[in-house]
């Protein structure tokens, strides 16, 4: 079964992600703010990490730029969602070191496809 977390500090936003990914088979653990999801990728392995943008604690650009500095995680799979849209935002996901981007609001049902074509590559 493939691992993700989801890192996402809106509860109704993190349950519906949750309940979509799960229904397609996914193991999802949760952080509600970044200090949180930086502790489960530091004592677990993902297939993939999707975090918000914008989070308590440690935003998802910083917890991005932490990861990719983890001697054994530089590889991880990491997708930004996020309400911050323009082509600036991305960019600097991108530079952080985001695999993946992805503008709310989303459709559940596109975040499934993109999560499928990307865990199971």
């Amino acid at each position: 079964m493939k691992r993700i977390l989801l890192a996402e500090d809106e509860e109704v936003l993190r349950m519906l992600i949750v309940d979509t990914l799960e229904d397609d088979g996914y193991e999802i653990d949760e952080a509600s703010d970044g200090l949180e999801a930086l502790e489960f990728i530091e004592e677990n392995d993902y297939d993939l990490v999707i975090v918000d943008y914008m989070m308590p604690g440690l935003t998802g650009l910083e917890v991005i730029e932490k990861v990719r500095t983890m001697p054994n995680k530089t590889e991880l799979k990491m997708m930004m969602l996020t309400a911050k849209s323009q082509q600036k935002d991305e960019e600097a996901a991108k530079r952080a070191g985001a695999n993946y981007f992805l503008a709310k609001p989303f459709s559940p049902i596109k975040l499934a496809e993109l999560v499928g074509e990307i865990v199971n590559v």
